[in-house]
């Protein structure tokens, strides 16, 4: 039985966890926990018995902190909200992990042409989105304007050692790539304890190593992009490699009869109006994966399937159809994966 594990920012579902192919003296590990405002959940085969669980569960939680005292938004004194708050333009020393996450960002903002942008927060705050129920609010071109001055990763430099601003008032905002590095960070962890076939999951975004309990490749379901509805859309098979999903489909308010979604087109500072619901991503690690859907999903399938074909980008992009139903249009890349 090869039942596959069902993925998506919504939900988490371990459908199945078979121990039929495990070899005596093996045994499947289930971890869990809360984390980023959200859960982790990571099943590993530890084929030879050896692994401390407790040990483990443990270096995994230290990890986590380390990632949110790090990049955490939410956290006053995290080393982004440091630099949020750095009212100059000097460069500012930071670790080495949060410059590799921006450099990371600072190269998918460049091929997709400034569709990723990690620098919206003060847009996206203006809008309502992340506010207090209730909150939202079409803001007048005036305000709108003000929120954009400092919008633009133009405006960031970084190094391996430092990060510099060009406007005092630019902030990062971490959440569309944080996390899917979170996942990264945990998997070398469980790597480092001897485990080869694993999987990590933060909050619908993964990382799968080697092979499922049964010896063969994990196998992904993309769940549909309907709240209401947990059925899978699509499986994909993947081994050594991240994935995560972007989607519209729960952050958005309307308004005389105007759907306005948590998407932003950094260009405009708008949501954005095209009818691309959500995209899943299959990449060598989760943070690509992770900061490519939601550029993709920003730039509509239109674009966005041109732009993955041409770059050998492994993606599944879902769009409203006129008659409510729900469109698929797989990359290439993307097909060769399907289960």
């Amino acid at each position: 039985m090869n039942t596959p594990f069902k993925i998506s920012r919504r939900s988490f579902v371990l459908s199945a966890v078979c121990l039929a192919a495990c070899k005596p003296g093996s045994a499947v590990l289930e971890l869990t926990g809360s984390t980023m405002g959200t859960t982790y959940n990571i099943v590993a085969v530890d084929h030879d018995g050896s692994v401390n669980k407790a040990e483990l569960q443990s270096q995994i939680d230290s990890a986590l902190g380390q990632i949110n005292a790090l990049m955490s938004n939410w956290d006053a004194e995290s080393e982004v909200s440091r630099f949020n708050h750095h009212a100059g333009t000097a460069p500012m020393t930071v670790s080495q992990e949060l410059a590799q996450v921006v450099a990371a960002a600072e190269d998918v903002h460049s091929k997709t042409d400034g569709y990723f942008d990690i620098t919206l927060g003060p847009v996206i705050e203006t809008w309502g989105f992340g506010a207090p129920a209730g909150g939202f609010a079409t803001p007048d071109d005036a305000k709108l304007a003000d929120a954009m001055a400092p919008v633009g990763q133009d405006k960031l430099s970084v190094s391996q050692t430092s990060l510099q601003k060009t406007n005092p008032a630019t902030q990062m905002y971490l959440s569309s790539i944080g996390k899917g590095y979170g996942v990264d960070y945990v998997a070398n962890v469980v790597s480092q304890a001897g485990l080869r076939d694993f999987m990590v999951e933060i909050g619908g975004d993964l990382y799968v190593s080697g092979s499922n309990a049964d010896g063969m490749s994990w196998k992904i379901g993309v769940e549909s992009p309907d709240p209401l509805s947990a059925e899978v859309v699509q499986v994909a098979k993947a081994s050594d490699m991240g994935m995560a999903t972007s989607g519209d489909y729960r952050n958005y308010f309307e308004e005389d009869g105007t759907r306005f979604s948590h998407i932003i087109d950094p260009k405009t500072g708008r949501p954005v109006t095209h009818n691309t619901t959500s995209v899943t991503v299959l990449a060598e690690n989760a943070m690509l994966a992770d900061a490519w859907a939601t550029g993709l999903l920003a730039m509509g399938a239109e674009r966005g399937i041109a732009l993955s074909n041409d770059l050998g980008i492994s993606a599944l992009f879902i769009e409203r159809g006129a008659d409510g139903t729900h469109v698929k249009n797989a990359t290439e890349a993307f097909s060769a994966l399907q289960a």
